[in-house]
């Protein structure tokens, strides 16, 4: 459907529904920056190459598992905010962390050592995902969250289906801390983390690193916590090789 036409539908909605003049306003700002692709019912996105200079690369369709699947196999992945239509991704450069290049400190060493957390995998999916959509951001610089409603119920059928992942802390028998992800052959694509004590998302990480035989960590877009753990930048051509 050509984006106009998706346009003037919305604008349609709009008049008896309030709640829709902010997708309005999307639409108008998407076309004001650029022309994007509107995915139809018909499962499949555009090259990668057609990303804009922000790594958009379409919007709309829906969150399925085989369309959340073929993303993530095509190196895309959802990224939007509640009540908004869906915009999928491709940055380029890609943050990643190669396995051997993982950095733990001398303080993560010891932390580790002295036993205080217990770390799971795979046993509270739905608590990790739940955590990382209401925890509190602003000290990181971020103020609401990006998984909506749709997302939560939409990875949490990944994970019924053995695709989505995820790893949890715990101190005294109460999760403190997890991360979650989608498994794409040897790549596991991180998604999200959540830390309810000091250091507790980084020690997610760790194990998810040095427990697994992963070739590749995806962390999607550069942050200074991941940097610090040996996640770098490289090409999307690059990582699309890995996938």
């Amino acid at each position: 459907m050509h984006i106009f036409c998706h346009l003037e539908l919305v604008i349609e909605r709009s008049r008896n529904d309030t709640k829709n003049l902010k997708e309005v306003v999307f639409f108008i700002v998407i076309i004001y920056f650029c022309l994007m692709c509107i995915l139809t019912n018909k499962l499949e996105f555009p090259p990668v190459t057609e990303a804009n200079k922000y790594g958009m690369v379409a919007f709309g369709g829906d969150l399925s598992p085989e369309r959340l699947l073929l993303a993530y196999q095509s190196g895309i992945f959802p990224w939007y905010s509640q009540d908004e239509p869906i915009v999928w991704y491709s940055p380029d450069p890609r943050m990643v962390l190669f396995p051997e290049k993982l950095k733990i400190s001398k303080s993560m060493k010891q932390l580790m050592k002295k036993g205080t957390f217990k770390v799971t995998f795979n046993t509270a999916f739905s608590q990790v995902i739940a955590n990382c959509k209401t925890i509190n951001r602003e000290a990181q610089g971020e103020t609401g969250t990006w998984i909506t409603d749709e997302m939560e119920e939409a990875y949490n059928k990944l994970h019924e289906f053995g695709i989505a992942k995820s790893v949890e802390v715990w101190k005294d028998d109460k999760l403190v801390g997890g991360l979650y992800g989608l498994e794409v052959n040897t790549v596991f694509c991180g998604e999200s983390m959540f830390s309810k004590v000091s250091n507790a998302s980084k020690l997610a990480f760790i194990h998810l690193v040095k427990t697994n035989n992963y070739k590749l960590i995806d962390c999607q877009i550069y942050n200074n916590h991941l940097a610090s753990l040996g996640a770098e930048e490289i090409s999307r051509k690059e990582f699309l090789e890995y996938l």
